[in-house]
């Protein structure tokens, strides 16, 4: 079992829509290299993330082999959500941390969740800021192209 919220009814709190790859229809048990191609994270990034704690008690075979379910795979899709967000991986663990440690830890939980959002927000001022200055650089080599040259191109 891996962390994973649900809520009083039952659902996942942390899924995040579709599956980017199609898993196959009544499986529900992974390798780690089918993981892999399910998610584009490398094998070595999903046992570091065991080993940090952000994939902690994954199931593992009579082998010994790590056996990922459908549940994990919608953690990972969630970690990797927050990854693209420029969440540090450490407030990643603290919020795995939170969620093992109960329902008690909401307010925790959601707080960092508003100041990812917040910095969120703000990085996308400031490529809106960016994209802005591009625009007029881009008119403005546009229009130099297209505008008469010299005096007697009047």
């Amino acid at each position: 079992m891996t962390v994973m919220e649900t809520t009083s009814t039952g659902t996942d709190a942390c899924a995040s829509g579709p599956a980017a790859h199609p898993r196959p229809e009544g499986q529900d048990q992974y390798t780690i290299s089918e993981v892999a191609a399910f998610t584009g994270l490398t094998a070595h990034t999903l046992r570091w993330y065991e080993r940090i704690g952000l994939m902690p008690h994954v199931d593992r075979s009579h082998t010994g082999q790590r056996r990922f379910t459908n549940r994990d795979l919608d953690w990972l899709a969630f970690v990797t959500k927050l990854r693209l967000t420029g969440m540090p991986v450490a407030h990643m663990v603290r919020y795995a941390e939170l969620i093992r440690e109960g329902d008690h830890t909401f307010e925790e939980r959601q707080e960092l969740l508003e100041a990812t959002r917040r910095d969120v927000r703000a990085r996308i001022a400031e490529l809106q800021d960016t994209l802005a200055v591009l625009d007029y650089k881009i008119d403005f080599y546009a229009g130099a192209r297209t505008a008469p040259e010299g005096p007697s191109a009047a």
